[in-house]
């Protein structure tokens, strides 16, 4: 399968990025602006270019994938994953893999982290397989960019501020622009 263009990725924001989550998964931000706070953050926290570019990307498999249930995961964190292949290395790619898997290791390993999950989160989470266990806990720490995916995961959290100034999505495109030429 050939990697996505810039172009695809711009179409796919422009299609998919107004829409909200609705149901069980409803946040108080479209996936657009969901996805250029995220970025954001991870440039306010002078992240590497890689982890920037992961921050905006890793809710792309949303809108590859049909609309899953409110009762099942749509898996999203590895349906990205071959359509970003070839044009971005691991570092933008594993943390969008484990992001989710990094909420798992973040209700296991932070006492205070749950109560600060959004409702739709809380949701998902359960779908995704709850917290997880102390052997998973291990694996998860010995998992190459699991730490950049645990960063991810808390700019993912923080990324749902209605009415949030951001930089265009021009502006991050031309972020990826430069990893791809890489």
């Amino acid at each position: 399968m050939p990697p996505l263009s810039l172009d695809d990725i711009a179409t796919l924001f422009e299609r998919h990025g107004s829409a909200s989550y609705d149901g069980s998964r409803r946040e108080s931000v479209t996936a657009l602006e969901h996805a250029l706070q995220c970025a954001q953050l991870a440039e306010w926290a002078h992240a590497d270019d890689t982890l920037v570019a992961a921050a905006l990307l890793h809710d792309l498999g949303h809108f590859l994938t049909p609309v899953a249930g409110d009762a099942q995961d749509d898996c999203h964190e590895r349906v990205a994953l071959p359509y970003l292949k070839g044009r971005f290395g691991a570092a933008v790619l594993e943390p969008i893999r484990l992001h989710v898997a990094a909420k798992r290791y973040l209700v296991a390993t932070d006492d205070g982290y749950f109560a600060g999950l959004s409702p739709a989160s809380v949701h998902s989470l359960q779908l995704q397989g709850g917290p997880m266990t102390p052997v998973e806990v291990v694996k998860f720490n010995d998992t190459p960019f699991a730490m950049d995916a645990v960063q991810l995961r808390r700019w993912d959290d923080l990324a749902k501020t209605p009415g949030q100034a951001t930089p265009p999505l021009g502006y991050y495109l031309a972020l990826l622009s430069g990893l791809a030429e890489r």
